[in-house]
């Protein structure tokens, strides 16, 4: 492994982090969209100030276009609260017409300038390694490497300062008020590092890959964790892991490298969105499928106790009684069985001390909602489990 291919590993993992941190936020705000809009609409903000300083380098393109990504969101905003349309639809308002601004500049001023939509767009990664940053003689490394690392380093450094505010005006933004501290100033802030963040990336990675490492490594998080320290922190492995296997297999199959990453990120996201052990498809379909056994388990318990006649409580009569068709009734059968809550004697099913205890406290917490009720339950029954 060669000095450019650490370094463009280097530079894909840090973008991921940059991007996972932001990300996070967004998804947990259920602004996931949002991050595609700015990535698109700072493009006017770029060749905006290109214009101003005839210079690819200069810091002023990034602030141009972390102010346009910012009135992005605020007119996103604006007419979302209008009432007349949806988030989504707002989006789909504002960001092709910023957009479509920067495409006709470049189009019509800046024809003669390595500034075009394609490396806007796509980026291209295994590029940046040969754009290097030369101080007084020396080479110090790729520009893409300082410029993302200073930008990830900001971005951590306001969210250790920030994380309290972060955290509750993401999820409560009334007590945030309430504790003395502006939702708003902290949303428009986060909006702020997204632009950042974004425009930092996109020369070397392009802005589509931008918009997949902010939101697919934080939405695969989610789907793992409730904790928010242990979301960014997935959000941050999945983000590097996916960056660093999907290099490898743009190299083995002689692909585009953010093309190769993003589908390395739909893969991960797909095998958690599948088999996350709470939140998984497969992991829900399950816990359905004991949740309606479980409730005919309790339909059964509860018609042996309300029915004393033996009639009612033969094996060969319970299907008839009780509307079951026959695996049905062999499942429930067999699970009262298992967690002895049944004994069977000549056919004749009678509760057990342990089927009746189970019984009325699936009764009592039935009428009062009162957990106290089953807390003794939760390990053995997906049913009360909430």
């Amino acid at each position: 492994m060669n000095s450019a291919q650490i370094e463009i590993q280097l530079i894909a993992s840090l973008v991921a982090i940059a991007c996972a941190i932001p990300g996070t936020f967004l998804v947990l705000r259920k602004m996931a969209m949002i991050s595609d809009a700015i990535s698109h609409s700072i493009l006017p903000g770029i060749v905006i100030g290109f214009f101003i300083t005839q210079d690819l380098n200069s810091p002023l393109l990034i602030v141009l276009a972390a102010f346009t990504g910012v009135i992005t969101v605020v007119l996103v905003e604006y007419i979302q609260k209008t009432g007349l349309v949806k988030e989504d639809t707002a989006i789909g308002l504002v960001f092709p017409a910023l957009f479509s601004i920067g495409v006709i500049l470049i189009a019509k001023n800046a024809n003669d300038v390595h500034l075009d939509v394609d490396a806007v767009l796509v980026g291209e990664l295994a590029l940046a390694p040969f754009d290097r940053l030369i101080i007084s003689g020396v080479d110090i490394g790729p520009k893409s490497l300082w410029i993302i690392g200073t930008i990830l380093l900001i971005t951590i450094t306001l969210l250790i300062a920030f994380f309290k505010e972060l955290k509750v005006s993401t999820f409560d933004k009334g007590l945030a008020a309430s504790l003395g501290f502006s939702p708003a100033i902290i949303h428009y802030g986060l909006m702020t590092v997204s632009s950042v963040t974004t425009v930092g990336a996109f020369d070397a990675v392009g802005a589509i890959l931008v918009v997949a490492l902010m939101i697919a490594p934080a939405a695969t998080a989610y789907l793992l964790t409730t904790n928010l320290k242990k979301m960014l922190g997935l959000a941050m492995f999945f983000g590097v892991f996916s960056a660093i296997s999907g290099y490898w297999l743009a190299h083995k199959l002689d692909a585009s490298i953010a093309g190769s990453i993003t589908t390395m990120l739909g893969l991960l996201f797909l095998a958690v969105y599948l088999f996350a052990p709470n939140k998984g498809v497969i992991a829900v379909m399950y816990r359905e499928k004991q949740q309606r056994t479980e409730v005919s388990l309790l339909t059964f318990l509860l018609h042996l106790k309300n029915h004393n006649e033996l009639e009612e409580r033969h094996v060969n009569h319970l299907r008839e009684h009780i509307n079951w068709h026959k695996v049905r009734a062999k499942n429930v059968l067999e699970l009262a069985q298992k967690n002895n809550m049944i004994i069977i004697d000549n056919n004749i099913v009678s509760l057990t001390e342990k089927g009746d205890a189970f019984t009325s406290k699936a009764i009592d917490y039935i009428i009062t909602n009162e957990d106290a009720q089953i807390e003794d339950m939760k390990d053995d029954f997906f049913l009360f489990r909430g």
